[in-house]
């Protein structure tokens, strides 16, 4: 019993030593705290797919009383911004390659009498595609508009399709992006610090020392892992709070099962973190490694893209970054409000990396090659 106690008191030492390296100096706080809330806010608001502002151009050749009327609808959207009304074909390219309008659209000057005599009409909408999901979906928003006209007109369509979405009822990409950034923003810096934190003492001389005191590999491992974890579920929290009370997304989910995810999926990331920081012999190595690093598992974790579409090799790969599956939590738990039974699958992969990494970084402390 008393050698329990003197372990943990040890242990407890080193987390309180670590700990106060990382909040002792007012600036480090900031830096550990600061970024989370401003890259919420700033994923929150400036990186959407949502269409909320599409300048536009018209070429009406045909000035008849339908095109008219399908240019009105367009700018009745409030979506939809008139910049430019054009007199020739030969303006289009100055209009797209500038970037001052999204799409063009392009009545022909048979427009009308085609309508009329109830033949095929065909208009032309032409779109900056260097913006492909904008203007895809600026696209789509404008053959609905003409599709509601055509058939305001009396034309029938034998089938009519009412849209439904579930878990995002509005399609707003924000509601997709956010959630993840619980698992993303944090990972970043907790990989961060954990790769830093043996690197900083060796650098400074005194992990030697450290080796050298009675304190155990696992001890060590102990009290270097768990202050970074700390501070990425401290980060987790703050853009959990941003997305719920500021952006005003719901939770669909239990809060418990999302920090049990998320408990998970960092001790994963400060794993790899830790075996970085113990094969690095300096600050600027560590460094280097997680910024080699970051890149790939951002990528290859369905932020922005989902892993079906990726290709199978790359797919298999996914298999080992902690990001992927951390993402899938705390979408599925915070967006659907998913069970532990239904995510259950996802924490397999992170447990399989947090036991193979930290074990390996606690063995590379004592076994590291100078």
């Amino acid at each position: 019993m008393q050698a329990v106690m003197l372990y943990i008191a040890q242990t407890l030492a080193l987390i309180r030593k670590e700990l106060l390296a990382l909040l002792k100096d007012p600036s480090s706080r900031a830096l550990l705290f600061a970024p989370a809330l401003m890259q919420a806010l700033l994923f929150g608001y400036g990186a959407t797919y949502d269409l909320t502002h599409a300048p536009f151009a018209v070429l009406d050749l045909s000035r008849g009383a339908a095109s008219t009327e399908i240019t009105a609808r367009i700018e009745g959207t409030g979506v939809f911004k008139r910049i430019a009304t054009l007199e020739s074909s030969a303006q289009i390219p100055e209009q797209i390659d500038s970037g001052k309008a999204l799409l063009v659209v392009t009545f022909p000057r048979d427009f009308e009498n085609r309508l009329s005599a109830g033949t095929e009409s065909p208009m032309q909408v032409i779109l900056d595609g260097r913006n492909s999901a904008t203007s895809g979906a600026a696209a789509g928003q404008v053959a609905a508009i003409v599709a509601a006209y055509i058939q305001s007109l009396g034309g029938n369509s034998p089938v009519t399709i009412t849209r439904r979405a579930w878990f995002n009822p509005n399609f707003e990409s924000r509601w997709n992006l956010m959630p993840a950034m619980i698992a993303s923003l944090s990972m970043l810096q907790t990989l961060m610090i954990a790769a830093l934190s043996v690197a900083r003492e060796r650098e400074q001389g005194t992990f030697d020392q450290l080796l050298v005191t009675p304190l155990t590999p696992s001890q060590i491992l102990i009290g270097k892992a768990l202050p970074a974890i700390f501070v990425g579920l401290v980060q987790s929290t703050i853009i959990f709070l941003i997305i719920l009370l500021w952006f005003r997304i719901p939770m669909a989910g239990s809060v418990w099962l999302l920090y049990v995810g998320l408990l998970v999926f960092t001790t994963a990331a400060v794993g790899i973190g830790l075996s970085i920081s113990a094969v690095s012999l300096t600050m600027q190595q560590a460094m280097l490694y997680t910024f080699m690093l970051v890149m790939p598992l951002m990528l290859l974790s369905g932020l922005l893209t989902p892993v079906r579409n990726m290709p199978h090799v790359l797919q298999l790969a996914t298999y080992v970054n902690p990001l992927r599956f951390g993402i899938d939590i705390v979408r599925r738990v915070y967006l659907e409000g998913a069970t532990f039974a239904d995510v259950a699958p996802s924490f397999l992969p992170l447990l399989a990396v947090a036991t193979v990494t930290l074990p390996l970084a606690a063995w590379l402390f004592r076994h590291r090659l100078s």
